[in-house]
């Protein structure tokens, strides 16, 4: 007896299409499994064994070989084991499955059938391999039916499959779900926020052209206050944006039944002790790591002079490249990674270097030593240095109401209108993202300007970088105030924010 049933694999983002193949023949009895299965997938036999004993079904007394193919690829996880159960019911001519229907899922031992991670992206291949119709376990119903076209039944247990298969109890489909259908996350307000007018202005141009900053100041000036409060000022993600970062979050193990969809623009904020791997991804089946999960959104790193540098070191050609390559003897994965990179940090140990009015107790060695932990490449990499200036009581004990998030998120967004009808027809998304050979085409500046940015360039010895991300602010700063050229105040503006290394720094990190 024959039967072979469509299932899909996994390594990282890349799903591949399965073919759980079966043969029952006469010989003695032994139940094998080969195409280069892992652990995880040899010890689904005892499961697949107990759950068909559940249904009431006797495991069939003979030589018993399944084969996941292609046999030259490697298979990983739990995520075979339906397919496989459903491929000796069929052996056994209990059932029959049609060739364009694919079937996904844990088995446990009492034959219910469990959630596995990265049904979103294996969803998606299917889709583009012919498959219509998926089983998939019920928890994960609701990510799988984001994929429009697809029928997708969702299976609480071997039972109500073996049912529906047989045509006594139908499954019921699970309708498409959109972006609409999906409950909207709460974010912080900026109108929480007293004083500190000059940052929420740094931060709302950050916003308006998707550019990474750096927030310096003592402790309790309210960094990680405006930080949190960032998501809310952005554009909503579009649908493309949300499948992405879905998938991303999928393979992670994060997504929850009731939230099959990421429709808010991921905020990730690591503690400082993180390792490189929990940062970028790694692991024998390399795992998206923070600056991944933060596809789209926004990755925090609070207290930046507090992290490992050689793990703050692998964040430069990310940041650049807009994906993370991570290369192992099974293969390699690339995660895409396409952030806006928010930090903040003390100038010194004690936090005080710089203060109006309370004296720094550390030293100028220790307060050089603490900066220096944050190297020069790095630094370069923000295109704003926004000083978190002292908040004031006259500003935590005012009654004037804080312009809320709504009402700069507008200002954002006209800008951002500005961007998208610039950018028509290439890749590029916002001002941040202008790559070099695009910058004379979409930075024009007047003779006015071009004197003033290379009066700067020449007085504080800019980085050819930090000349581009200066360029890049400008064109942001144009934006928001509907000019069409660049002028001398936007590059003034853009200049502005980028003097703090001199002031910390001292040596200057751009030179």
């Amino acid at each position: 007896m024959f039967a072979k049933i469509n299932s899909m694999g996994l390594f990282g983002l890349n799903a591949f299409p399965v073919e759980a193949e079966i043969s029952v023949s006469k010989g003695l009895p032994r139940f094998e499994i080969v195409g280069l299965a892992d652990a995880a997938v040899q010890e689904s036999r005892e499961r697949i064994k107990s759950a068909l004993h559940t249904c009431g079904i006797l495991f069939p007394t003979s030589n018993c070989i399944v084969n996941l193919a292609p046999a030259d690829r490697r298979k990983n996880g739990s995520m075979h084991d339906l397919a496989i159960f459903t491929a000796i019911l069929a052996a056994l001519g209990r059932v029959q499955v049609p060739a364009d229907a694919a079937v996904i899922g844990e088995v446990s031992l009492n034959g219910d059938i469990r959630p596995v991670n990265g049904v979103l992206p294996m969803v998606l291949t299917a889709k583009k391999n012919g498959i219509t119709t998926v089983y998939v376990p019920a928890d994960n119903a609701r990510e799988a039916a984001v994929v429009e076209g697809m029928t997708v039944y969702g299976v609480q247990n071997a039972k109500d499959l073996l049912k529906a298969l047989e045509g006594d109890t139908p499954l019921q489909p699970m309708a498409h779900i959109g972006l609409e259908q999906v409950g909207q996350m709460q974010v912080p307000d900026f109108a929480d926020v007293h004083g500190q007018s000059a940052a929420k202005h740094a931060l709302e141009l950050a916003a308006a052209g998707g550019h990474n900053a750096l927030l310096i100041g003592p402790p309790g000036s309210g960094k990680s206050m405006l930080a949190k409060r960032m998501p809310g000022i952005l554009p909503e993600l579009t649908f493309a944006e949300s499948i992405e970062t879905t998938m991303i979050h999928s393979v992670a193990g994060l997504l929850d039944s009731e939230h099959p969809l990421v429709t808010a623009r991921p905020f990730r904020s690591p503690h400082h002790t993180i390792s490189s791997a929990g940062l970028a991804g790694g692991g024998t089946i390399p795992h998206p790591g923070e600056i991944s999960l933060a596809h789209n959104g926004l990755l925090f790193l609070d207290e930046l002079a507090e992290f490992d540098r050689r793990t703050l070191e692998i964040l430069r050609q990310p940041l650049e490249d807009r994906e993370v390559t991570i290369s192992r003897a099974a293969g390699t994965i690339r995660y895409p990674c396409s952030i806006m990179l928010i930090a903040a940090m003390n100038p010194c140990p004690c936090g005080y270097l710089g203060h109006p009015t309370r004296p720094c107790t550390c030293g100028q060695r220790t307060a050089a030593q603490y900066l220096n932990r944050i190297s020069g490449p790095l630094l370069d990499r923000f295109d704003l240095h926004i000083e978190a200036a002292p908040v004031t009581f006259d500003d935590l004990s005012s009654a004037k109401k804080e312009e809320p998030s709504a009402e700069i998120r507008k200002r954002v967004l006209a800008a951002r209108s500005i961007q998208t009808e610039r950018f028509a027809g290439t890749e590029i998304t916002c001002n941040a993202r202008i790559t070099p050979d695009r910058l004379a085409q979409f930075c024009p500046m007047t003779d006015r300007a071009k004197n003033t940015l290379k009066a700067v360039f020449e007085k504080l010895g800019l980085s050819a970088r930090a000349y581009d991300r200066l360029l890049k602010v400008a064109r942001t700063a144009a934006d928001m105030q509907g000019a069409e050229v660049i002028d001398t105040p936007h590059i003034a503006e853009a200049v502005q924010y980028r003097t703090l290394d001199r002031k910390y720094w001292q040596t200057g990190a751009s030179k």
